[in-house]
């Protein structure tokens, strides 16, 4: 069983099904059990509880099976919650973060940025440039904007990820 308390895992699970759902996952019953069940054992609505549990599913963390009553047809649908996974999911997701940030810190890298002294745009030079270096929002002139401490702390980030 995992920890619920772990912050990590708390904010993994937020990200992916938000508060609501994290509350599902604590509330939900143990073994087998039909969205509608789950909706009334836990007191959210049946929309969320629906999509919560094929969120859950499409990240290997809830499990699906089907049955079918034979005298109506009508299909039901039966879960469970399966979080024998989340430490690999979290494991995936910090690699797609890392590489996501060492994209995102090659473009810092390679390009220059300009901003308005008000806040209102961030634009690399050719977009600026292109502007006569004016905010298309408010009139100011662009000024230089120096986005070392941005690399910096993009590279911190990505060191961080990586040692752990």
């Amino acid at each position: 069983m995992i920890d619920m308390n772990d912050p990590v895992i708390r904010g993994y699970l937020i990200r992916l099904v938000g508060e609501d759902g994290l509350v599902m996952i604590e509330k939900m019953p143990e073994g087998e059990v039909t969205d509608e069940q789950i909706a009334q054992a836990t007191g959210i609505l049946l929309n969320i509880v629906r999509r919560t549990l094929f969120i859950l599913n499409e990240n290997k963390l809830a499990i699906c099976r089907r049955e079918r009553d034979a005298s109506s047809g009508w299909l039901t649908y039966l879960w469970t919650l399966d979080m024998s996974d989340v430490e690999r999911q979290l494991v995936k997701e910090k690699k797609r973060l890392v590489k996501n940030l060492k994209v995102r810190k090659e473009f810092e890298d390679s390009n220059v940025f300009y901003v308005c002294p008000e806040g209102c745009i961030r634009m690399d030079f050719k977009q600026a440039s292109e502007g006569m270096f004016m905010c298309p929002d408010c009139g100011e002139d662009m000024i230089h904007q120096d986005n070392s401490p941005f690399i910096h702390m993009i590279q911190e980030r990505i060191k961080n990820l990586e040692s752990r």
